[in-house]
């Protein structure tokens, strides 16, 4: 596994401490903090979704943008309400996107899983659970949550993912090993629409089609998104609005591919 340049300088900071601490001792404090900085900036680099800090960090597609193409992609799913209604949208608007699947989901509703394949859709990698303390998995936990997934929506499609999202963009410095022993790539966005908080669709189709460019990764979410008060998920409103503005910048939409140029992409 190769390190990120600062994940190294970060171990070898680690490994000069105790040296230092036996030259030293009364130095301690200095070589405290450094490492207390240190391990802030780790978690800080982990949080921020669209952070290259601990590793490789897909937030734009090279591909994309020389096909004059924006990249849609939707989270969280499948939902049996929502996804279906999603497909046929993209269906009649002839677009294509990319699905990072969670593996439960998927493991639940099988044919629906692999109906967004047949539609001419990318299954991808959402991890098995989406748990909430992703970033504190162990590494055996991260091989268990991403590997279960793996199995699951390469049972539905007939392909391997290629391509990982962490649940809510946050990871681990442990995650990028995770991800190179399943042979995958971390893939964020380059603009969100908040559509499971939000609540106008005008607002969330605002935010992502505002200055819009070719290669940019859209995301959106087919699950985790029923709405309260029997009013529809936002996204089925929202993402109309989203392919007209694609469609008047003269753009088209593609999913994410597993090829050479993307591994580049930052």
């Amino acid at each position: 596994m190769r390190l990120s340049p600062f994940l190294k300088a970060s171990v070898a900071l680690h490994a000069a401490a105790v040296p230092a601490l036996a030259i030293a001792p009364h130095r301690w404090p200095y070589v405290a903090g450094a490492l207390v900085a240190d391990h802030c900036v780790i978690l800080a680099g982990g949080l921020l979704p669209r952070s290259s800090l601990l590793g490789p960090n897909l937030r734009r597609s090279p591909t994309a943008e020389a096909a004059g193409c924006v990249v849609l992609t939707f989270d969280d799913g499948p939902d049996p309400v929502v996804t279906p209604a999603v497909l046929d949208v993209l269906d009649a608007r002839g677009a294509r996107a990319s699905f990072f699947c969670i593996g439960e989901h998927a493991a639940r509703h099988r044919e629906l899983t692999a109906e967004i394949a047949g539609r001419g859709h990318r299954l991808e990698n959402h991890s098995s659970t989406h748990n909430n303390g992703f970033y504190f998995h162990r590494p055996a936990t991260l091989d268990r949550e991403i590997g279960r997934c793996q199995d699951e929506l390469q049972r539905a499609s007939g392909r391997a993912p290629s391509f990982f999202r962490a649940p809510a963009g946050i990871r681990s410095p442990f995650l990028q090993g995770a991800l190179a022993r399943n042979g995958l790539r971390l893939a964020s966005w380059t603009r969100r629409g908040f559509d499971t908080v939000s609540r106008d669709p005008a607002a969330v189709a605002s935010r992502l089609t505002r200055g819009l460019r070719a290669g940019d990764v859209i995301l959106l979410h087919d699950g985790a998104c029923r709405a309260r008060s029997g009013r529809d998920p936002v996204v089925l409103a929202a993402l109309p609005l989203v392919l007209d503005a694609i469609e008047a910048a003269g753009l088209r939409t593609m999913p994410l591919l597993d090829n050479a140029a993307e591994a580049s992409g930052v």
